[in-house]
């Protein structure tokens, strides 16, 4: 596996950070089929009380992503693998219950069932792109819900990993 580390809001990855990601996803060595021919996308930034990992690996069988905040960046590390084994696990029970295939490989992780810990609510109120992008900027988020002011439909803004904006328009069927 290749690893792509990259550091956003002030945090510059150091060598001792590539080499520990590098081996942490290592553990994905004997689950992931193609392996040898995916790219890990690392996304390390900082904030004042912690720091935010996020990783994504694109496989040809499963697109894997998780993001861990911890006061460590080691221990967010930790965490995004072991989200990481649990996607892989629930992928591999749900192939074989539905499909009964054998999923993409075994592993020996003990699964918990996915939890919603917290709920909000939103009102919407009528925006342009620019002012949803003031807003997320303002809260510190990732991503920012708003209703766009032209058409009238909800949609979700999210800082990409490139560090640009993207939008995801709403349709109703």
């Amino acid at each position: 596996m290749k690893v792509e580390i990259v550091g956003k809001n002030g945090f510059t990855p150091s060598q001792s950070n590539k080499e520990y990601a590098e081996k942490k996803l290592h553990k994905l060595e004997g689950i992931l089929s193609d392996y040898d021919n995916v790219t890990a996308r690392v996304v390390c930034k900082v904030y004042n009380a912690y720091h935010k990992v996020e990783v994504t690996i694109p496989s040809k069988n499963i697109m894997l992503r998780a993001e861990v905040m911890d006061e460590d960046i080691y221990a967010a590390l930790d965490g995004a693998i072991d989200k990481l084994q649990k996607q892989v696990r629930r992928f591999n029970d749900k192939t074989k219950d539905k499909l009964g295939k054998k999923g993409i490989r075994q592993l020996d992780v003990v699964e918990e069932e996915p939890q919603i810990i917290r709920q909000k609510h939103l009102d919407l109120e009528p925006m342009t792109k620019e002012e949803a992008i003031d807003q997320m900027e303002a809260l510190g988020h990732d991503f920012f819900v708003y209703l766009d002011k032209e058409t009238r439909k909800t949609n979700v803004l999210y800082l990409r990993a490139d560090g640009g904006y993207a939008v995801i328009e709403t349709e109703t069927k």
